[in-house]
């Protein structure tokens, strides 16, 4: 798939906000400084689109991007931001939950997770809910250029093996990089496949 155009076009903090029509939308969502709006912008070809933050937690609104026209990339707002007041996590909470279970047009929901960092409970116990509650979830590592490459397979490898504890099967994985490109090319035909079966319905 190419990405011809992409363009910023809502934010807010309520799901029945979000742009009308059942156009489909991929969410993407992880812990505060994973990456997010670096792959966003590494997906669309356009560095300024998502705007990235040296400061965790800077995402606090659902962001829409309309691609060619046809589709949503969603930048939810990181989780697990530990300085937050307790009332802004759950305000946070509350706002993620209610896209993720309510938003009708969320059609794939990309859980982001740092390759270099080992399965931390807060992404367990997340895409454990999301399973519990039959959302459709992939899971995309982040930051592989940050290990070498037998590194970053091993801690991928690794990663699953711990999933598989508990899991059956797991749901598509993919390994990125925002700094070299790796995995954009597999997440957009993805993403163009289930749009593909989604007119055909």
């Amino acid at each position: 798939m190419k990405i011809k155009t992409a363009k910023f076009e809502i934010s807010n903090s309520d799901y029945s906000k979000c742009p009308v029509g059942n156009k489909p939308e991929y969410a993407f969502i992880g812990r505060s400084n994973v990456g997010k709006s670096s792959l966003i912008n590494m997906l669309t070809g356009n560095k300024s689109l998502a705007k990235t933050s040296s400061t965790p937690g800077k995402t606090l609104l659902i962001n829409h991007f309309l691609i060619n026209g046809e589709w949503y990339i969603v930048d939810l707002p990181g989780y697990g931001y530990a300085q937050r007041s307790k009332d802004a996590r759950e305000q946070l909470k509350r706002i993620i939950e209610d896209y993720v279970l309510e938003r009708e047009q969320m059609t794939n929901l990309f859980v982001l997770i740092d390759c270099r960092l080992k399965p931390q409970a807060i992404d367990l116990e997340f895409m454990q809910w999301l399973g519990e509650n039959g959302v459709p979830f992939s899971i995309v590592f982040t930051k592989l250029d940050k290990l070498g490459k037998v590194a970053g397979a091993q801690a991928v490898a690794a990663y699953k093996r711990h999933l598989l504890q508990s899991w059956e099967e797991l749901p598509p994985v993919f390994t990125t990089s925002s700094q070299d490109g790796r995995g954009r090319d597999e997440i957009l035909d993805y993403i163009d496949q289930i749009n593909q079966s989604l007119q055909q319905q």
